[in-house]
């Protein structure tokens, strides 16, 4: 497990497994949030985002935190491991209050100067509505997608307490 790409729905703990993972690996993390946000929540277009992420995963050994459709080409094409973390949606949204309030209390910067704001939490391009949108699409899509890609070892994590436990198993390892 060289180059791994830990996926899931918003909220689901992609961050800190990746991290975490990447720590015990002693390989580098790549949050494609960070190469896919600019200023003033302007998306990359299709091309930048692309070319950031061709160059950050050009190493040979990785954890990449995010399912971006527009770059699963590149990444999945030199990935030798893709993490899902298909947790149940309650666990999901959970999360994502708890987030999101400390993200608004705190003023937490995120990608590029980006901090949430209040007017991000309803209407239809918020961020639960993402997740709300997501949710069941991924869980039908994924496994057609990795079964397609058998050079790819897939490990489905179904809950909170198995991606700790899985976690756990690289404890002390180094790349």
């Amino acid at each position: 497990m060289n180059r791994v790409n830990v996926i899931g729905t918003s909220s689901s703990g992609k961050t800190t497994l990746a991290i975490g993972l990447a720590e015990r690996l002693g390989v580098p993390y790549i949050e494609l949030d960070a190469l896919h946000w600019e200023p003033n929540w302007t998306e990359a277009p299709n091309a930048v985002m692309r070319e950031r992420v061709r160059s950050a995963i050009d190493g040979e050994a990785w954890v990449v935190d995010g399912n971006y459709s527009a770059v699963r080409d590149l990444v999945w094409g030199r990935a030798d491991t893709v993490v899902w973390l298909d947790l149940p949606l309650p666990t999901i949204l959970a999360r994502y209050a708890r987030r999101t309030v400390r993200r608004l209390t705190t003023r937490q910067e995120l990608w590029s100067g980006n901090r949430e704001r209040l007017g991000f939490l309803l209407g239809r391009d918020s961020l639960l509505q993402w997740i709300l949108g997501t949710y069941r699409r991924r869980r039908r899509e994924y496994p057609a997608l990795l079964a397609a890609r058998p050079q790819i070892t897939a490990i489905r994590l179904r809950s909170a307490r198995e991606a700790r436990n899985w976690l756990a198993t690289f404890q002390g390892r180094t790349a």
